[in-house]
């Protein structure tokens, strides 16, 4: 450094001494975070034994088991190994069978292949948590961490919350396979019954908005830049598409028409023969839907749930209408969270919209993913990190269509109005819904 003057290196001795403060007090919040995120994980396997931890019930589904141990790969692999000298793995094997698609990495285990893996124990596995966990916490509170690892640990938290959410879709999925039709949470409550309000609109101007996040607090890298964007005038629908609305498009013939239909849709659900959403089945009694809280009567004014990106665009389609494009979506949803059905309600399920918020935006945060018409590329200026955390949002910026908003399964502290999920165009598995869209 060149020295201008006594004062100047005055000035730079206390602004490094502010800094180093300022980074001591965030290290202190991350390790009660790391707290907070690991202890929720806990409460969210409680209910499960250790069998049901470990089946795969489908190639994208993983078991819980892995979803555990992973999150704690993730923090061993990009926070301990960087930040330790002498860094010795728990387990050296550990490096390989819980890496997911980090090829900078190294090998990976195959990914339909999970569930065969019956050693390292649930017993081990909760072991590994607690020594990474006890580690990363002394390494937080110890002053021996900089703003880079910060960051990274930042986002192994958001990581870990993000397969909180797959924990119990993938556990959903394997439930659903029993004809015991099990019941992960027997004590989960379904939500009261409400009126169905007709479907309102709310119009939007729309012209040359900025969308992305700003920089203020933590993002995942695919919601930045901001960015301005044309938006053409449009309007959304004040809440979501309920089962009832979607048994009418059924009744219509929705599945027997293919005019209503993308080619690839058409060609799905001929090929997987669908003719109602995942988890409906059709009983002597009517239509029967199976939840996280066990099988129960269909509700016709719950949100319709568990549905592809295929089934949102046909019943669009249907409707007369379309799906949003995620620039309107976030246009609309603006940039505080409001409300919103999330995993702390532990209901697991969507709740109806109440017929009070009939003419004003309802129901979007939480409930369920909303299938945007957006296709999941990169924002314009967008360049993926280097080294393997590079490998985690832009790697995938093709064949993926846009999600937003959460869901009853996403943990609140997780969403922003600004989040982008993305899941292929015949995704099921996931609690994901729809939203109608017109030109104004």
């Amino acid at each position: 450094m060149v020295a201008r003057s006594d004062d100047t290196l005055q000035t730079s001795d206390a602004g490094t001494a502010e800094q180093s403060a300022a980074d001591l007090e965030r290290a202190e919040a991350l390790a009660l975070q790391l707290e907070v995120v690991r202890g929720a994980s806990r409460r969210l396997v409680e209910p499960l034994s250790a069998e049901d931890c470990q089946p795969q019930s489908m190639p994208d589904a993983s078991p819980v088991k892995w979803h555990l141990a992973h999150t704690t790969w993730f923090l061993e692999t990009f926070v301990l190994e960087p930040a330790l000298d002498g860094f010795i793995p728990f387990h050296p094997d550990y490096r390989v069978i819980f890496n997911s698609y980090y090829q900078t990495v190294g090998a990976q285990h195959p990914r339909p292949q999970r569930g065969l893996l019956t050693r390292p124990s649930l017993e081990d596995v909760w072991r590994y948590r607690e020594h990474v966990e006890r580690r990363v916490a002394d390494l937080l509170r110890g002053g021996g961490i900089d703003e880079t690892l910060c960051d990274v640990v930042e986002l192994g938290l958001h990581h870990e919350q993000q397969h909180q959410e797959l924990i119990l879709t993938d556990i959903k999925h394997l439930f659903a396979q029993s004809d015991l039709r099990v019941a992960y949470d027997g004590a989960a409550a379904a939500p009261s019954r409400q009126a169905v309000a007709d479907l309102a609109w709310r119009t939007f101007n729309g012209g040359t908005v900025r969308i992305g996040h700003d920089g203020n607090g933590f993002a995942f890298d695919n919601e930045t830049p901001r960015h301005r964007m044309i938006v053409e005038p449009y309007a959304l629908a004040t809440r979501l598409i309920t089962n009832g609305e979607y048994l009418e498009f059924m009744r219509d013939g929705g599945y027997e028409t293919p005019s209503l239909w993308l080619s690839d849709g058409w060609a799905t659900i001929q090929q997987q023969g669908w003719s109602a959403p995942l988890y409906w089945s059709r009983e002597s009694a009517g239509w029967q839907l199976f939840t996280l809280g066990g099988m129960r009567e269909l509700r016709g004014d719950e949100p319709v749930t568990h549905i592809s990106f295929y089934e949102a665009d046909a019943f669009a389609t249907w409707a007369g209408a379309r799906l949003p494009g995620e620039a309107e979506w976030e246009l609309a949803a603006g940039g505080q969270l409001k409300g919103g059905n999330f995993a702390e309600s532990r209901l697991f399920h969507p709740r109806p919209a109440s017929p009070a918020d009939r003419r004003e935006l309802s129901q979007m945060f939480g409930d369920v993913w909303e299938w945007t018409r957006s296709p999941y590329t990169p924002y314009p200026g967008y360049r993926p990190a280097t080294g393997a955390l590079g490998e985690y949002n832009g790697k995938f910026m093709a064949n993926q269509m846009v999600l937003r908003g959460g869901s009853c399964a996403t943990p609140r502290s997780h969403i922003r109005a600004t989040y982008r999920n993305f899941f292929p165009p015949d995704a099921r598995w996931q609690f994901s819904g729809l939203r109608l869209a017109r030109d104004s």
